[in-house]
């Protein structure tokens, strides 16, 4: 009995220190990010995500994957790997902090800002908001 409580309290302690890393190694978007608001509305939501899926499949998928999970044959190589989107730190963001990773990039992932209009990247948001 003694040996099992040993046992979980360490692995416990582990995965504290394992998740603390992965806390130290996360993309945050600063506090400002936040705060900025999805324009988009509604059911018009489902419009502007259709409209993103078609950019996140030329512009997103090489490396994130067909469906978001971070598989893409060009992110093989890349460390950090491209993120997951569909696990829950990413959908636990608010659609502000999405726009600004979209927007301002980081290490390999592609500064969108200046190549896609603000109405494109909040529709990459939007659809992004719907993989599973």
């Amino acid at each position: 009995m003694k040996k099992q409580i040993l046992v979980v309290a360490f692995s416990f302690i582990f995965l504290g220190f394992v998740g603390v890393k992965l806390q130290k190694d996360r993309w945050v978007a600063p506090k400002e990010a936040k705060a900025i608001k999805n324009p988009v509305k509604g059911s018009l939501r489902g419009v502007s995500a259709n409209k993103g899926k078609r950019i996140f499949k030329t512009r997103c998928m090489i490396c994130h994957g067909p469906r978001g999970k971070g598989n893409g044959p060009g992110g093989k190589a890349l460390e950090p790997k491209p993120q997951n989107l569909t696990l829950p730190i990413v959908k636990n963001q608010t659609d502000g902090e999405l726009f600004w990773k979209v927007t301002n990039g980081r290490n390999a992932m592609i500064k969108w800002g200046p190549i896609l209009s603000e109405k494109e990247r909040w529709d990459v948001v939007n659809y992004v908001r719907t993989l599973q």
